[in-house]
């Protein structure tokens, strides 16, 4: 049976609401004032066809899932705004946030809806203007109240985005090899180094490894800096407050390296795509994971990880020796959401398809189905009795007894410095300290004036 603390563990992570009100029968109709206004009387909503335009980045076989989650909530829109069609644009997760919608903001046009990073891309776009405020949507749903943590959405009072769904992070390992030789996860760091050792040793691959995207790596080495210097170090960054030269932090990068230099990594990372990052676990090559929570939905029946269903375990990183801070805290996310362009709120039709986008995506119905299917933490408040009576997957079960033993929490770095920060280490410095092309102190002395002159942009 799931702790009474799953519900404190979900509001700290999560965000959405209640059971939504059934759907009427009509057609959705235009709010009573256009929101950002005060009162004024929108034009009547004509019943022309007219398109909007998603951006997802729902795109690749693991996560077809999640896709026709997406999917039936579009139809159920189309039913209910008459004209409504939607034309869905599937693009990679960073392709989408660091190239093409920059870009389209940039330009003035992004699409109608959207895949959207909260904090810091949401409160720099919204102060730009170009982002729609949901807080008259919410309240006119009746659900401003429902949502239990918008914090990475939220500019100057108002809320611009709504997240899709929680995730923590934590090692994924093969419960089979572990057994074959009489192991359990482990409990504390010097029992880990162990395990990777002796699974080197046995001829296996001891970590899965693909950093041609730097965000893979940087997941693990973001968890051991907040390990060796503290969970809050991160939040010191940008107010100058805490250094990336701070020894903690540099013997944290001291050790990433040293994995490497042992070999606990597929030889070659540094050309591997995220999707062979998977495979390598998946296909038994790997015997250990690190990833997102997300990452439960492989192992599911019709998914590329189905040979592993009931074999998966997941365990948070032990405790390091003279470590800073609670060394129980992990990773907790509810940035990655969905943005509405302002432009929405100028046509009627439009703003009543968002409404009624928000209205079937934030119910019980979806996102119970997220987290049955698709194995993605909800972006809600529940009863525990309804979390009990739908967490049916052991794997699922495990995860959130990983999270509700975790006595804090800590937002991914890419949260909360800036962005020239976030590219210095995930497009340039992560890769060199894998490549053997730099050291740990050079590393983060090549961060900490990065961090400087950022910090300087914003005096």
């Amino acid at each position: 049976m799931l702790k009474k603390k799953f519900g404190t563990m979900m509001s700290i992570m999560l965000a959405a609401s209640l059971t939504l009100a059934a759907c009427s029968s009509g057609k959705e109709t235009p709010p009573a004032a256009d929101p950002g206004t005060s009162g004024e009387t929108p034009p009547a909503a004509s019943t022309e066809p007219f398109e909007m335009t998603l951006r997802h980045t729902q795109v690749g076989a693991d996560k077809q899932r999640r896709l026709a989650i997406l999917q039936d909530v579009i139809k159920k829109v189309e039913e209910e705004v008459e004209g409504a069609s939607f034309t869905l644009d599937g693009v990679d997760s960073d392709v989408n946030r660091k190239e093409k919608l920059r870009g389209e903001m940039a330009a003035g046009n992004p699409p109608d809806i959207f895949d959207l990073f909260g904090s810091p891309d949401a409160k720099v776009y919204a102060k730009e203007g170009m982002l729609l405020n949901l807080t008259p949507i919410l309240d006119e749903l009746g659900i401003s109240d429902k949502f239990s943590s918008l914090e990475p959405f939220i500019y100057e009072g108002n809320v611009y985005g709504l997240p899709i769904g929680g995730s923590g992070e934590g090692f994924f390992y093969n419960k089979e090899y572990y057994e074959s030789k009489g192991w359990k996860a482990p409990t504390t760091f010097a029992e880990l180094e162990q395990q990777l050792a002796d699974i080197k040793a046995d001829g296996k691959v001891p970590l899965a490894g693909a950093s041609k995207a730097g965000w893979v790596p940087l997941m693990l080495t973001n968890h051991l800096w907040s390990r060796y210097a503290g969970s809050d170090v991160t939040n010191k960054f940008a107010t100058g407050e805490a250094k990336w030269t701070d020894p903690a932090v540099v013997k944290a990068f001291g050790k990433y390296q040293e994995w490497v230099n042992n070999g606990y990594f597929k030889k070659g990372e540094l050309g591997f795509e995220y999707a062979e990052y998977t495979t390598q676990f998946t296909s038994g090559e790997a015997i250990l994971m690190y990833d997102g929570t997300w990452k439960s939905s492989v192992f599911k029946e019709g998914q590329s990880g189905e040979g592993l269903i009931g074999k998966v375990g997941f365990f948070n990183l032990p405790a390091v020796d003279g470590g800073a801070g609670d060394q129980t805290s992990l990773m907790r996310d509810v940035n990655n959401g969905y943005g509405f362009a302002a432009s929405v709120a100028e046509d009627p039709q439009k703003l009543a398809a968002v409404k009624s986008f928000i209205k079937n995506l934030y119910n019980e119905e979806m996102q119970i189905r997220g987290l049955v299917e698709d194995g993605v933490l909800p972006a809600m408040k529940f009863d525990e009795e309804v979390l009990t009576k739908n967490i049916t997957d052991d794997l699922m079960k495990e995860i959130v007894a990983v999270l509700n033993a975790s006595e804090t929490s800590f937002p991914a770095f890419d949260s909360l410095v800036q962005a020239d920060v976030t590219t210095e280490i995930s497009n340039i410095q992560i890769q060199k300290l894998i490549g053997g092309q730099t050291t740990p102190e050079k590393m983060a002395e090549d961060l900490q004036k990065v961090q400087e002159e950022a910090n300087s942009a914003v005096e």
